[in-house]
């Protein structure tokens, strides 16, 4: 490993930036959760937002005043005065005061193109607009990051002038300048090239001198390799935002930087241990800005450690260096076995493991298993993408699958009124199972088949397993396997189910959409009953007590299949 090198400073920008990724809205609530989460991971500096831009993020920096971040800097955002104002009578310099942040980010223009066509002003004003709103921020106590916008554009199209401008800041008592790839049409040699003609350029001012940021967009595909780029050419801040939110094609990707700086380039950037907490994090924000993670993201995506082929899972049972470039532990992930029809006997037996089976390649069920699993992928089940599935089934060929219910037949009705925009549907289904000897026939309504089905099925098991009023629909996703056969396709639904804490993915196929999304619902039931009859240190995969259905429902059979009766007027 090399060694160690300058400290970097990471300044997140998901709760400014971020928020401007199409389709990403935060709410304060969202924004106060988000801000302590990266507190919690040692960001040092976080832009909450532009105060006086919007009522919202008036209210972020009040409440935040109210319980502080335990670590990190909060940063508040704006613009340079406009032209021909003075900064001290500016109205909307005085919100971002009153925010009352210590440091405060400023953004100005560095393009020659910008200043003359958007702003529509000299270029001598706008050096007078840096110097003049850098000076009022420092008046008034606040220390000043600048954010040289449209930074490697305007260096490329007049340098002289770029330069001018980052004079003024740097004279004005500016004490970052963060130079901004704000278009992201920039290459990482070019990035390397001015980041490193800008640093010798510093060198004329006397100390202590300013210290040099990068903010990168990714619309080159380039953002994470642009901000490496320049800090091997000295930069010493880091701007992103987690998971790449932004703006258009989106900013640099910290967790992707994060861990590229510090483990790959021997950069310090966070305490190891919260280190440690990065796929938690992203996570974490992915949920509450509602959008769905990245799977295959580096380092933090569920696939990003997982292993598919037969020949990789042996050797990485062997030495996971073989085919994992670090430990996924080093940033809170974990190695993965997926199971597929390219799956080898390597496969299934690692698999067998993580769900706490016994299963070793002399037992004759681990080959008739493979052999079971390659011609249910050959059908169309897909279980890379349904682990909590394949868990019931190699439990089912090893004796070892719990029984918490059987299905004895259900009835669909669909009802629909209406042409066009004005219409009005309603589905009802009656299902009949049996739960250890007792029979139950319950019914429900919903605004489709399959919601219709879910609850009845809810209704008729949930006096047996209350555990079940925990558990959610999370996702359903349909995929037609052969569409070539037209409305006779067969059909692969996957329903992801969670309890609160943990999540699982069951699936279902059929050529009938509702007898495909009949499978998943009840396989995801079933699996989330087997993990609340688990021991209660066991996680997800770890190892399930055998559940004894008729002891279970020994103590409640009477009383609760009179209630149900009762309810459903069966008596």
């Amino acid at each position: 490993m090399a060694e160690q090198r300058t400290p970097l400073y990471i300044y997140d920008t998901t709760l400014r930036d971020g928020a401007q990724r199409e389709g990403l809205a935060l709410s304060i609530e969202d924004k106060i959760r988000i801000a302590r989460r990266l507190d919690a991971l040692g960001v040092p500096f976080i832009e909450g937002g532009w105060p006086g831009a919007n009522p919202k993020d008036v209210q972020f920096f009040w409440q935040l005043k109210e319980i502080p971040l335990t670590q990190a800097s909060i940063t508040a955002f704006c613009s340079t005065r406009r032209p021909g104002k003075v900064a001290a009578e500016e109205p909307m310099l005085q919100p971002v005061l009153a925010a009352g942040t210590e440091w405060i980010t400023l953004f100005g223009k560095s393009w020659d193109l910008h200043v003359t066509t958007g702003l529509q002003t000299t270029l001598a004003e706008n050096l007078a607009m840096i110097d003049d709103t850098i000076c009022y921020f420092r008046s008034q106590g606040r220390r000043v990051i600048y954010d040289a916008e449209h930074w490697f554009d305007g260096y490329k199209a007049n340098p002289d002038y770029a330069l001018e401008t980052l004079e003024a800041a740097v004279k004005a008592g500016a004490e970052w300048l963060a130079l901004c790839d704000t278009n992201g049409g920039t290459l990482p040699h070019e990035v390397g090239a001015i980041v490193t003609a800008v640093n010798t350029w510093l060198q004329q001012f006397p100390e202590p001198q300013p210290q040099l940021g990068i903010h990168t967009h990714n619309d080159s595909g380039t953002a994470v390799a642009n901000a490496m780029a320049a800090v091997e050419a000295g930069a010493t801040m880091v701007q992103g935002t987690i998971n790449g939110y932004g703006e258009r094609c989106g900013n640099a990707n910290l967790c992707t930087l994060i861990p590229n700086l510090q483990i790959k380039l021997c950069y310090p950037c966070i305490a190891p241990a919260r280190l440690e907490t990065l796929a938690e994090t992203s996570r974490f924000i992915s949920e509450v800005v509602n959008l769905a993670p990245d799977e295959h993201a580096p380092y933090v995506g569920r696939s990003a450690f997982a292993h598919k082929g037969g020949i990789h899972v042996s050797a990485v049972e062997r030495e996971p260096k073989t085919y994992e470039h670090i430990d996924p532990a080093t940033v809170g992930n974990s190695r993965r076995i997926v199971v597929s029809d390219q799956a080898g006997l390597s496969n299934v037996l690692v698999k067998a493991r993580s769900f706490g089976l016994e299963l070793d390649r002399h037992n004759p069920a681990s080959r008739q298993l493979l052999t079971r699993l390659k011609s249910l992928e050959h059908e169309g089940y897909q279980f890379e993408a349904a682990e909590a599935s394949f868990e019931l089934l190699m439990r089912e060929a090893l004796g070892d699958r719990p029984r918490f219910f059987d299905l004895k037949g259900f009835y669909i009705n669909c009802q629909h009124q209406g042409n066009g925009s004005d219409h009005s549907s309603q589905s009802l289904a009656t299902i009949k199972v049996m739960v250890g000897e007792e029979e139950i026939l319950a019914a429900a309504e919903g605004n489709g088949p399959v919601a219709a089905l879910d609850t009845a099925l809810r209704k008729a098991l949930l006096t047996f397993y209350p555990a079940i009023a925990n558990f959610h629909l999370s996702d359903y996703k349909v995929r037609i396997i052969d569409s070539g056969a037209g409305t006779a396709a067969k059909t692969r639904v996957l329903v992801e189910s969670g309890n609160g804490a943990q999540r699982w993915t069951t699936l279902g196929v059929s050529t009938n959409i509702i007898e495909a999304s009949y499978q998943a619902v009840t396989e995801g039931l079933e699996y989330g009953l087997m993990m609340e009859t688990a021991r209660p240190h066991c996680a997800i995969g770890g190892e399930i007590d055998r559940f004894d259905a008729d002891v279970a429902l020994q103590k409640t059979r009477e009383t609760a299949l009179a209630k149900l009766k009762q309810e459903l007027g069966f008596e």
